[in-house]
């Protein structure tokens, strides 16, 4: 269990802070971007290569099922950004968490904790 803070009073005031910061993202998405490349021998006989890309390819799961997509390198680069724009959401999603929970723990009494067997045994003899 975590350790309640001396004052409630701050905790709010940075998950509301978090909250409004969910508000300025931008779309999202999941998934992952990776960029590819080919490499091919550039003739016969020769061992110098030459390689093909990169190709942008967009990698996620739907339905449970892995699905890819190619991209253009604009494209890449948008989808990227929306990317990194879930990851930081899921960030402060998992920090609004942790807030709440010490929110809920510095504003309510728990349940007192019940003496053990011994302690009630010691204390009727």
């Amino acid at each position: 269990m975590s350790k309640k803070p001396k004052s409630a009073v701050p905790l709010p005031r940075r998950y509301r802070q978090r909250a409004a910061r969910l508000g300025r993202t931008g779309p999202l998405l999941q998934g992952t971007i990776t960029a590819r490349t080919i490499p091919r021998a550039k003739g016969k006989g020769r061992k110098e290569e030459k390689s093909y890309g990169p190709y942008y390819q967009w990698t996620f799961k739907e339905q449970g099922k892995t699905v890819t997509v190619n991209l253009t390198a604009a494209q890449a680069k948008l989808y990227q950004e929306a990317i990194d724009d879930n990851r930081a959401v899921e960030e402060i999603l998992r920090k609004m968490r942790r807030l709440s929970k010490q929110i809920f723990e510095a504003k309510t009494e728990g349940v007192k904790k019940r003496n053990s067997v011994k302690s009630f045994k010691k204390a009727l003899s």
